[in-house]
């Protein structure tokens, strides 16, 4: 037991656990692979072995030039800025809205409860046809969506087509809440991807809090309208840029055995079979007894009947083929991309979500993000009226705090967060676990204790404006520093699970539907202080479940990979 984690009884090699020394720098599942056949980085990480390993086809998107990468992740990471704005921004004009609408403002926030319920179900839709088909046509049909819903919201003359647009709108915006960060995983080694997900995140939460700062101003000088032709605008821009700009980043590459065969590293197929099985038995980050058995029993059959079948083994093989051209890489949809039925991957999110550590993300990140949404909601009405009386674009001003908290947030969380894992894993005696990712969700704790409890009492005893402008920012820096914890958690301990992960932990939309459809009422009822003492409350209660993830979550790793029938549904067919 190390510093309070239960070690496990049953597994040597629990998954997620490595080793980080020295000697060992090799990922795990490459250690008994001659280190000749292993491609490594270039420059200062030229002593850095690459994970996946790529494939030689200059259509790899791992083979990609880094600028045509960052070009890529620019274009759908302003996207998701644009998404990420789209929902909060009309919240400065909400009292100005509904009077034009003849509808109350609960009525109102109302919409954006909608808006979420439908970006909540649309995860659960496109995600699984963007792995079985690729991201770009679900890319382009977002963006087109997005655009014609901004269209459709500006030229809306009534309550109900307003309505119709915003659930319209929040199909499109499912996408980026999810898909940049498998897009990131498709183009980039895995020592590259904690700096892009950071990026990403910037990208998506300077957004929600850059949106209304922005759009303030519009509704006060243009008309509420108009931050919707604006969208329009934007998203005309980006559409071509997607359109010709963002190829498709899905790509199969050839298994491992196909690639020592090719190079000729073996002498028999039986002997590469044994040198397989014998990596995946000494796997101490991937796999488990079980499932390496009834992986070889797989390979078995397989040189029996002299085929080949996919198996969960590294992404990595020889492809020679000619490099696609500009025009053929303008095709939407380039073929299927797993061989899974399409119902398993729906299936997928849905059991994934109950394995503990998931349901600890999606409890601390959408509780967390929900109250943040929640600050977007009851704004106006709090600044808009006495004692602060505050105009339609000094609503949106306050924006500002937690757009500059978030980006404060951002750039520090991530390097302490690696910087914690590394630290931990030297004291450890160079061995890593997922739950050093946890540490520093006591940082998030305390600031958001003093963000969610602060605020409320703040409006509650009327102090000057600068002490709940202050906690809405905080909160949201609460936000930054608890993500680096959470999605950092999850890639490390259900690796190859991440992306149905990422579903299921977005099912928090549901949980910001229920509570932004009747937020108003409440806050109308109870009073300020009241409502957010519950949310304070309950932001430190699912807090607290950390700890148990940190004492069991070895454990509980090592039960998952020990469950024969979750090692055949969950892997690849």
């Amino acid at each position: 037991m190390v510093w309070g984690i239960l070690e496990d009884k049953h597994m040597e090699h629990v998954p997620g656990t490595a080793l980080l020394s020295e000697s060992k720098d090799i990922p795990a599942e490459y250690r008994n692979v001659p280190l000749d056949h292993l491609k490594r980085g270039t420059g200062r990480n030229s002593a850095i072995i690459l994970s996946p390993q790529p494939s030689d086809s200059p259509n790899d998107p791992l083979n990609w030039p880094t600028w045509r990468k960052d070009a890529i992740l620019a274009i759908v990471g302003l996207s998701a800025a644009v998404v990420g704005a789209y929902g909060p921004m009309l919240s400065p004009g909400f009292v100005v809205i509904a009077a034009e609408l003849n509808i109350s403002v609960n009525t109102l926030s109302q919409s954006t409860a909608w808006s979420i319920l439908a970006i909540g179900l649309s995860l659960f839709i496109l995600n699984p046809i963007a792995k079985k088909v690729g991201r770009r046509p679900v890319y382009a049909l977002s963006s087109v969506i997005m655009l014609t819903g901004s269209i459709w919201g500006a030229v809306s003359t009534n309550y109900t087509s307003f309505l119709g647009s915003r659930v319209y709108s929040g199909i499109g915006m499912a996408p980026y809440e999810v898909l940049v960060q498998c897009t990131i995983a498709d183009m980039y080694f895995v020592h590259e991807r904690a700096t892009r997900i950071a990026v990403w995140n910037m990208f998506l939460l300077c957004g929600i809090s850059g949106g209304a700062l922005i759009a303030g101003y519009i509704i006060e000088g243009q008309g509420w309208k108009w931050t919707l032709i604006w969208c329009a605008i934007i998203f005309g821009i980006l559409i071509p840029m997607v359109i010709f700009f963002v190829p498709e980043t899905a790509y199969r590459r050839e298994h491992f055995q196909d690639r020592l065969l090719a190079v000729g590293a073996n002498g028999s197929k039986n002997t590469l079979t044994e040198k397989k099985t014998a990596s995946v038995k000494s796997s101490d980050a991937e796999d488990n007894e079980t499932l390496a058995s009834d992986k070889k029993d797989s390979k078995e059959k397989v040189n029996a009947n002299e085929k080949s079948a996919p198996a969960p083994m590294p992404e990595t093989g020889v492809q020679t083929e000619a490099k696609i051209s500009f025009l053929r890489s303008l095709r939407m949809f380039s073929g299927t991309y797993t061989d899974t039925p399409l119902w398993k991957i729906f299936l997928r999110p849905l059991v994934v979500f109950w394995y503990p550590g998931v349901l600890w993300a999606f409890l601390l990140y959408g509780v967390t993000l929900t109250w943040i949404v929640v600050f977007s909601v009851v704004n106006a009405p709090i600044f808009t009226a006495p004692p602060y009386n505050f105009s339609v674009s000094e609503t949106g001003l306050i924006s500002l705090s937690p757009f500059i908290l978030t980006l404060v947030g951002e750039i520090l969380s991530g390097p302490l967060n690696d910087w914690v894992c590394m630290t931990l894993a030297k004291k450890n005696r160079g061995i890593y676990e997922p739950e050093f990712r946890l540490p520093p969700i006591i940082i998030s704790f305390l600031i958001g204790v003093a963000g969610f409890f602060g605020f409320g009492a703040a409006v509650h005893y009327e102090t000057h404006w600068t002490g709940p402008v202050l906690c809405f920012g905080l909160a949201n820096m609460s936000l930054a520093f608890s993500n680096a914890s959470v999605f950092g958690y999850v890639i490390d301990a259900h690796k190859e699970l991440s992306e149905e992960a990422f579903v299921a932990i977005n099912a928090r939309n549901f949980l910001t539907f229920g509570l932004t459809y009747f937020v108003n009422d409440w806050l109308e009822r109870d009073g300020v202080l009241s409502v957010f003492n519950v949310l304070g409350a309950v932001f430190v209660a699912v807090n607290a479940l950390t700890i148990p993830l940190w004492v069991f979550g070895k454990r509980i790793r090592s039960r998952i990979a020990r469950n024969e029938w979750l090692s055949r549904f969950m892997y690849e067919d």
